[in-house]
């Protein structure tokens, strides 16, 4: 049974999946790389920044449905369909795994793929035939927890499991819309220095400072004035085990404030 390395990456925005861009482009490539090299998922566990519960929560239908959980975009968007089938059997082991860490955890029904899962799976795995299971992250539990719910969930790896994170490797939308930015823009330097220090720690398989990247990244509160969008990147590298390193399979950067890195942990 092959074992997947764990991937962190960065959506975008919901029309990511309409225009061209590197990222897109990333996309739409790596999965047919990963696909060379590892061979086809049995399943894929993701942690999306836009589920957040206050527990540790996995979809659990057969067949999930969509969400569009967003406004203002191309109206295409709204008829966009990922029909992956769920896999109640994998969120129940995800449940179980968490449980005998000490977690509590849930299983819930109803929840349709929201678009940090469904816009990088639909051009990583177009064919939507791999079982998918949604999980939320705790926006207000941190990166040390998140890299703890990894760690608990990383034998999942051993039965052909990827597991995956979705959120941005930076994420200030005030810049984003009001900064006034070109869209090929070149990062800010405050972006920069952040995208920096997150390479440095990922490849030295620092994970320690990753769990307190808030009091020692540069410009960390400027890059993620929440932290939803960045916990699915310390969930990653936890899911990878332990003396896991990161390497950055793309990095490219929107409006001069939107870095779109993305990173295998193995």
């Amino acid at each position: 049974m092959t074992v997947f390395p764990t991937l962190f990456v960065s959506h975008g925005a919901p029309n990511l999946v309409l225009h061209e861009s590197p990222a897109r482009d990333f996309f739409m490539r790596f999965g047919q790389d990963l696909g060379k090299e590892h061979g086809r998922p049995r399943a894929i566990l993701i942690a999306s920044a836009h589920f957040d519960m206050t527990v540790p929560s996995f979809s659990a239908d057969e067949n999930p449905g969509m969400l569009y959980d967003f406004n203002g975009f191309e109206e295409e968007l709204y008829a966009k369909v990922y029909p992956a089938p769920g896999s109640p059997q994998l969120a129940a082991v995800a449940v179980t795994l968490l449980a005998q860490s000490g977690f509590p955890a849930q299983k819930i029904a109803g929840r349709g793929f929201d678009h940090g899962v469904w816009v990088p799976l639909s051009q990583l795995y177009p064919e939507a035939d791999i079982p998918v299971v949604q999980m939320a992250i705790l926006a207000n539990a941190g990166a040390g927890y998140h890299i703890a719910l990894g760690r608990a969930l990383a034998p999942l790896r051993q039965h052909g499991v990827l597991i995956m994170g979705s959120g941005s490797l930076t994420h200030n939308l005030t810049e984003v819309f009001n900064g006034g930015h070109a869209i090929d823009a070149p990062a800010q330097d405050w972006v920069q220095d952040f995208d920096d220090w997150i390479l440095s720690k990922a490849e030295a398989g620092a994970i320690d400072a990753i769990a307190d990247y808030r009091t020692l990244a540069p410009h960390a509160r400027e890059n993620h004035p929440t932290e939803e969008h960045f916990l699915p990147l310390p969930f990653a590298f936890g899911a990878a085990g332990e003396g896991a390193k990161g390497k950055r399979v793309h990095a490219s950067v929107e409006r001069g404030v939107m870095a779109m890195d993305a990173y295998i942990f193995e």
